[in-house]
């Protein structure tokens, strides 16, 4: 059964769950892009920063890719206007295709203008190398001004979002402007497992942790990007449409929230591989 879908701006459908490919390569990740192709996922989620492209490539070739709805992303030390061309060119080759059917700016970068970004997002769309254009880890303040300087619609944007980190005043503001809100880390790297109240839904409906936290997710509209590195929970985490939440239980979820990132703290390294800001 294939997976229900959000539909963006440009009319595409975009799948609710999709294959998170984050943290994973190898075997390991060939298994599980596999697994979730064969259970009936249709959306992949990588980047040139997960560094598995190729990895990915070599496993949709064996897939009909017009049916796949297939993510990459630049990193932030990328964002002027010749290294997003060049980042996307190199991840098209890498995934063995002619076009992404979405493409993310991976990290906002104050250091490089925001409009020289969405610029070269924009030629990449008119050559027919992307099909959509979103961001990711963007703020409310950092989405308005994209939205502002881009020529090509902003389609989604990817935040950690899970029932530790509901972020309502993001989420509200990206319904505002019609952006679909996928989320990263759904499952908080795993940290919302021992959660109680998560632990005693999954008994009463008979699921996984994962299970009821994706449902969570799902049914507010927020597509989800699960990661595993088993077949099994691949499979587990694709199966959240022949039954429901109660109500109740939902709000249960909702009462969480403790704005509690696993991944997206205030600050960050800007020495590093991903940023690589010198002084």
């Amino acid at each position: 059964m294939s997976h229900p879908t959000r539909t963006l701006p440009s009319g595409d459908e975009l799948p609710i769950v999709g294959v998170g490919t984050w943290n994973i390569d190898g075997d390991t990740l060939r298994d599980s892009v596999r697994a979730g192709l064969d259970a009936g996922y249709t959306h992949v989620d990588t980047a040139e920063g997960y560094k598995n492209e190729d990895v990915i490539g070599d496993v949709l070739a064996d897939y009909d890719r017009e049916e796949l709805f297939l993510t990459s992303k630049v990193l932030p030390k990328n964002l002027d206007y010749e290294s997003v061309i060049a980042s996307c060119e190199a991840s098209l080759e890498r995934l063995g295709t002619d076009y992404l059917d979405l493409y993310l700016v991976h990290w906002p970068n104050p250091a490089i203008s925001l409009r020289e970004t969405m610029n070269a997002m924009a030629t990449l769309h008119d050559r027919g190398l992307i099909r959509n254009v979103g961001v990711s880890n963007f703020s409310a303040y950092q989405l308005s001004c994209a939205h502002h300087v881009s020529d090509v619609p902003i389609a989604v944007n990817q935040i950690e979002f899970h029932p530790y980190l509901q972020r309502p005043d993001l989420v509200d503001y990206c319904r505002e402007t019609d952006t679909v809100i996928e989320a990263a880390a759904p499952l908080a790297r795993t940290e919302v497992f021992d959660d109680p109240v998560i632990q005693e839904l999954a008994e009463t409906y008979d699921k996984s942790p994962a299970q009821i936290v994706l449902k969570w997710a799902v049914e507010q509209d927020v597509v989800v990007l699960p990661k595993s590195s088993s077949p099994e929970h691949v499979r587990q985490n694709g199966a959240l449409f022949d039954w429901e939440l109660a109500a109740e239980d939902r709000e249960r979820l909702d009462d969480r929230d403790r704005d509690q990132p696993v991944y997206d703290h205030p600050a960050r390294d800007w020495t590093g591989d991903t940023y690589g800001i010198s002084q």
